[in-house]
Protein backbone atom coordinates (compact mmCIF):
# COMPACT_ATOMS: atom_id res chain seq x y z
CA UNK A 1 0.00 0.00 0.00
CA UNK A 2 3.02 2.14 0.75
CA UNK A 3 4.61 1.85 -2.64
CA UNK A 4 1.11 2.66 -3.92
CA UNK A 5 0.31 5.67 -2.32
CA UNK A 6 4.25 6.84 -3.13
CA UNK A 7 3.88 6.17 -6.84
CA UNK A 8 0.23 8.75 -6.58
CA UNK A 9 1.97 11.55 -5.45
CA UNK A 10 4.88 11.09 -7.63
CA UNK A 11 3.10 11.21 -10.07
CA UNK A 12 1.09 14.35 -9.25
CA UNK A 13 4.00 16.11 -7.94
CA UNK A 14 6.14 15.59 -10.80
CA UNK A 15 4.24 17.71 -13.77
CA UNK A 16 4.06 21.42 -13.90
CA UNK A 17 0.17 21.36 -12.55
CA UNK A 18 0.73 21.11 -8.96
CA UNK A 19 2.93 24.56 -8.29
CA UNK A 20 0.59 26.40 -11.03
CA UNK A 21 -2.25 25.54 -8.68
CA UNK A 22 -0.86 26.17 -5.67
CA UNK A 23 0.65 29.68 -7.35
CA UNK A 24 -3.13 30.04 -7.98
CA UNK A 25 -4.54 28.72 -4.62
CA UNK A 26 -2.14 31.31 -2.54
CA UNK A 27 -2.83 34.25 -4.72
CA UNK A 28 -6.43 34.12 -4.84
CA UNK A 29 -6.69 32.75 -1.16
CA UNK A 30 -4.45 35.96 -0.65
CA UNK A 31 -6.71 38.40 -2.58
CA UNK A 32 -10.63 37.44 -1.25
CA UNK A 33 -9.11 37.72 2.44
CA UNK A 34 -8.22 41.28 1.89
CA UNK A 35 -11.30 41.97 -0.34
CA UNK A 36 -13.54 40.70 2.85
CA UNK A 37 -11.39 42.09 5.02
CA UNK A 38 -11.90 45.39 4.32
CA UNK A 39 -16.03 45.18 3.63
CA UNK A 40 -16.19 43.40 7.22
CA UNK A 41 -14.40 45.69 8.84
CA UNK A 42 -16.76 48.78 7.91
CA UNK A 43 -18.91 50.68 10.39
CA UNK A 44 -22.34 49.89 8.94
CA UNK A 45 -25.05 52.52 10.04
CA UNK A 46 -28.29 51.06 11.16
CA UNK A 47 -29.93 51.95 7.32
CA UNK A 48 -27.31 49.80 6.14
CA UNK A 49 -27.92 46.76 8.33
CA UNK A 50 -31.37 47.30 7.34
CA UNK A 51 -31.00 46.69 3.80
CA UNK A 52 -28.52 43.34 4.40
CA UNK A 53 -25.28 44.11 4.90
CA UNK A 54 -23.86 41.66 6.99
CA UNK A 55 -22.84 41.46 10.16
CA UNK A 56 -21.06 39.01 12.48
CA UNK A 57 -18.78 39.13 15.83
CA UNK A 58 -15.15 39.68 15.75
CA UNK A 59 -15.23 35.57 15.76
CA UNK A 60 -17.38 35.27 12.69
CA UNK A 61 -15.81 38.00 11.01
CA UNK A 62 -11.89 36.53 11.11
CA UNK A 63 -13.59 33.16 10.44
CA UNK A 64 -15.34 35.11 6.84
CA UNK A 65 -12.47 36.85 6.13
CA UNK A 66 -9.67 33.73 6.41
CA UNK A 67 -11.83 31.65 4.24
CA UNK A 68 -13.49 33.98 2.22
CA UNK A 69 -11.06 32.31 -0.96
CA UNK A 70 -12.69 29.11 0.12
CA UNK A 71 -15.40 28.65 -3.09
CA UNK A 72 -12.04 28.89 -5.37
CA UNK A 73 -10.18 26.54 -3.49
CA UNK A 74 -12.63 23.84 -3.56
CA UNK A 75 -12.84 24.26 -7.19
CA UNK A 76 -9.03 23.55 -7.32
CA UNK A 77 -9.07 20.80 -5.19
CA UNK A 78 -12.64 19.59 -6.80
CA UNK A 79 -10.45 19.96 -10.19
CA UNK A 80 -7.35 18.04 -8.76
CA UNK A 81 -9.45 14.95 -7.72
CA UNK A 82 -11.35 14.01 -11.37
CA UNK A 83 -7.95 15.36 -13.22
CA UNK A 84 -6.53 12.16 -10.48
CA UNK A 85 -8.77 9.75 -12.13
CA UNK A 86 -9.48 11.04 -15.33
CA UNK A 87 -6.12 12.30 -16.90
CA UNK A 88 -4.86 8.39 -16.51
CA UNK A 89 -7.81 7.53 -18.53
CA UNK A 90 -7.30 9.92 -20.79
CA UNK A 91 -3.64 9.51 -21.07
CA UNK A 92 -4.06 5.70 -20.93
CA UNK A 93 -2.03 5.10 -17.95
CA UNK A 94 -4.51 3.65 -16.32
CA UNK A 95 -3.36 0.02 -17.68
CA UNK A 96 -0.09 0.96 -16.04
CA UNK A 97 -1.42 1.69 -12.49
CA UNK A 98 -3.03 -1.64 -11.87
CA UNK A 99 -0.59 -3.93 -13.79
CA UNK A 100 1.88 -2.42 -11.50
CA UNK A 101 -0.94 -2.31 -8.81
CA UNK A 102 -3.04 -5.60 -9.85
CA UNK A 103 -5.39 -5.24 -6.50
CA UNK A 104 -7.06 -2.66 -7.73
CA UNK A 105 -8.79 -1.73 -4.63
CA UNK A 106 -5.41 -1.25 -2.79
CA UNK A 107 -4.91 1.03 -6.17
CA UNK A 108 -7.92 3.02 -5.63
CA UNK A 109 -7.43 3.46 -1.77
CA UNK A 110 -4.21 4.71 -2.45
CA UNK A 111 -5.54 7.26 -4.68
CA UNK A 112 -8.05 8.19 -2.01
CA UNK A 113 -5.52 8.29 0.61
CA UNK A 114 -2.87 10.52 -2.01
CA UNK A 115 -5.82 13.17 -2.27
CA UNK A 116 -6.79 13.54 1.41
CA UNK A 117 -2.91 14.17 1.28
CA UNK A 118 -3.03 16.64 -1.49
CA UNK A 119 -5.96 18.52 -0.34
CA UNK A 120 -4.98 18.89 3.31
CA UNK A 121 -1.39 20.46 1.50
CA UNK A 122 -3.23 22.58 -1.15
CA UNK A 123 -5.52 23.92 2.36
CA UNK A 124 -2.34 24.74 4.12
CA UNK A 125 -1.05 26.87 1.19
CA UNK A 126 -4.47 28.24 0.79
CA UNK A 127 -4.29 29.23 4.41
CA UNK A 128 -1.05 30.36 4.64
CA UNK A 129 -2.12 33.20 1.83
CA UNK A 130 -5.69 34.20 3.40
CA UNK A 131 -4.38 34.32 6.86
CA UNK A 132 -1.03 36.62 6.41
CA UNK A 133 -2.78 39.33 4.03
CA UNK A 134 -6.35 39.28 6.23
CA UNK A 135 -4.50 39.60 9.52
CA UNK A 136 -2.74 42.21 8.09
CA UNK A 137 -5.53 43.82 6.83
CA UNK A 138 -7.90 43.17 10.37
CA UNK A 139 -4.88 44.58 12.17
CA UNK A 140 -4.74 47.62 9.70
CA UNK A 141 -8.58 48.13 10.18
CA UNK A 142 -8.58 48.41 13.93
CA UNK A 143 -9.78 44.30 14.36
CA UNK A 144 -8.64 41.72 16.22
CA UNK A 145 -6.88 39.36 14.06
CA UNK A 146 -7.43 35.97 16.17
CA UNK A 147 -10.68 36.79 18.48
CA UNK A 148 -10.69 33.04 19.68
CA UNK A 149 -9.92 29.70 19.39
CA UNK A 150 -13.04 29.43 17.28
CA UNK A 151 -10.82 30.44 14.71
CA UNK A 152 -8.38 28.24 14.44
CA UNK A 153 -11.26 25.41 14.73
CA UNK A 154 -12.54 26.95 11.57
CA UNK A 155 -9.01 26.70 9.98
CA UNK A 156 -8.67 23.41 10.90
CA UNK A 157 -11.86 22.36 9.30
CA UNK A 158 -11.09 24.45 6.32
CA UNK A 159 -8.27 21.34 5.43
CA UNK A 160 -11.20 18.68 5.96
CA UNK A 161 -13.56 20.63 3.53
CA UNK A 162 -11.08 20.79 0.72
CA UNK A 163 -10.25 16.89 1.57
CA UNK A 164 -13.28 16.37 0.90
CA UNK A 165 -13.77 17.83 -2.15
CA UNK A 166 -10.81 16.52 -3.72
CA UNK A 167 -12.51 12.99 -3.12
CA UNK A 168 -15.86 14.26 -4.21
CA UNK A 169 -13.80 15.20 -7.47
CA UNK A 170 -11.89 11.38 -8.03
CA UNK A 171 -15.95 9.99 -7.65
CA UNK A 172 -17.28 12.07 -10.29
CA UNK A 173 -14.10 11.86 -12.23
CA UNK A 174 -14.81 8.19 -12.77
CA UNK A 175 -18.27 8.41 -13.30
CA UNK A 176 -18.04 10.75 -16.05
CA UNK A 177 -14.71 8.72 -17.79
CA UNK A 178 -14.53 11.95 -20.47
CA UNK A 179 -12.10 14.33 -18.09
CA UNK A 180 -13.07 17.68 -20.13
CA UNK A 181 -17.01 16.53 -19.44
CA UNK A 182 -16.18 16.11 -16.07
CA UNK A 183 -14.78 18.81 -15.29
CA UNK A 184 -17.62 21.26 -17.13
CA UNK A 185 -20.10 19.84 -15.82
CA UNK A 186 -18.71 19.35 -11.79
CA UNK A 187 -17.53 23.06 -12.01
CA UNK A 188 -20.84 24.52 -13.49
CA UNK A 189 -22.61 22.45 -10.75
CA UNK A 190 -20.44 24.12 -8.43
CA UNK A 191 -20.91 27.96 -9.53
CA UNK A 192 -24.15 27.59 -11.45
CA UNK A 193 -26.70 24.81 -10.62
CA UNK A 194 -26.16 24.84 -7.10
CA UNK A 195 -26.28 28.28 -6.02
CA UNK A 196 -29.42 28.75 -8.59
CA UNK A 197 -31.07 25.62 -6.78
CA UNK A 198 -30.13 27.25 -3.15
CA UNK A 199 -31.74 30.40 -4.18
CA UNK A 200 -34.91 28.90 -6.23
CA UNK A 201 -35.34 26.39 -3.28
CA UNK A 202 -34.80 29.41 -0.30
CA UNK A 203 -38.57 30.91 -1.76
CA UNK A 204 -39.86 27.34 -0.46
CA UNK A 205 -40.91 26.69 3.04
CA UNK A 206 -39.63 23.03 2.78
CA UNK A 207 -37.29 23.21 0.27
CA UNK A 208 -35.69 26.53 2.83
CA UNK A 209 -36.01 23.83 5.87
CA UNK A 210 -35.04 20.53 4.73
CA UNK A 211 -33.21 20.84 1.58
CA UNK A 212 -30.32 24.03 1.24
CA UNK A 213 -28.63 23.07 3.70
CA UNK A 214 -27.69 20.20 2.70
CA UNK A 215 -26.52 21.13 -0.49
CA UNK A 216 -22.78 20.65 -0.72
CA UNK A 217 -21.30 24.36 -0.59
CA UNK A 218 -24.01 25.44 2.18
CA UNK A 219 -22.44 22.18 4.11
CA UNK A 220 -19.22 23.46 3.40
CA UNK A 221 -20.03 27.10 4.65
CA UNK A 222 -21.75 25.77 8.02
CA UNK A 223 -18.54 23.86 8.31
CA UNK A 224 -16.05 26.60 8.86
CA UNK A 225 -18.80 28.84 10.35
CA UNK A 226 -18.81 31.72 7.86
CA UNK A 227 -20.87 35.07 8.50
CA UNK A 228 -24.26 34.29 7.31
CA UNK A 229 -26.63 36.82 6.14
CA UNK A 230 -30.30 36.80 7.67
CA UNK A 231 -32.25 37.02 4.55
CA UNK A 232 -35.92 36.32 3.79
CA UNK A 233 -34.33 33.31 1.80
CA UNK A 234 -31.64 32.01 4.11
CA UNK A 235 -31.35 28.23 5.27
CA UNK A 236 -30.75 27.92 8.84
CA UNK A 237 -27.16 25.84 8.67
CA UNK A 238 -26.59 23.01 10.26
CA UNK A 239 -24.10 22.60 13.28
CA UNK A 240 -20.37 22.41 12.10
CA UNK A 241 -20.28 18.73 13.07
CA UNK A 242 -23.15 17.71 11.14
CA UNK A 243 -22.50 19.37 7.94
CA UNK A 244 -18.80 18.08 7.91
CA UNK A 245 -20.77 14.66 7.85
CA UNK A 246 -23.29 15.53 5.02
CA UNK A 247 -19.87 16.34 3.24
CA UNK A 248 -17.98 13.09 3.92
CA UNK A 249 -21.33 11.41 3.02
CA UNK A 250 -21.19 13.40 -0.35
CA UNK A 251 -17.52 12.03 -0.43
CA UNK A 252 -17.65 8.28 0.48
CA UNK A 253 -20.82 7.83 -1.79
CA UNK A 254 -19.11 9.42 -4.82
CA UNK A 255 -15.79 7.65 -4.07
CA UNK A 256 -17.05 4.48 -3.14
CA UNK A 257 -19.56 4.21 -5.97
CA UNK A 258 -16.53 5.22 -8.07
CA UNK A 259 -14.46 2.87 -6.94
CA UNK A 260 -16.37 -0.42 -7.06
CA UNK A 261 -17.25 1.22 -10.65
CA UNK A 262 -13.45 0.87 -11.15
CA UNK A 263 -12.48 -2.44 -9.52
CA UNK A 264 -15.29 -4.35 -12.03
CA UNK A 265 -15.35 -2.53 -15.04
CA UNK A 266 -12.66 -4.07 -17.84
CA UNK A 267 -9.61 -1.16 -18.91
CA UNK A 268 -8.71 -1.23 -22.48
Amino acid sequence: MIPAIRSEFRKFFTTRLWWGLALAMVVSSAAFAVIFGFVFTIKPDPEAVAQGQPTGDPTQIANSVYTAGLTIGVTLTLVIGIMQIGAEYRHKTISATFLSTPRRGRAMGAKIVALLGIGALYGLISLVGSVVAGAIVLSARGADAFPSAEVLRALALSLLVLGLWALIGLGVGILIPNQVAALLISVGVVWIVEPLAGFALGFWDWGREHVVHFLPQSATNAVVDGVTQQTPTAAEPLSWWAAALVLALYAAVLAGVGTARTVRADIS
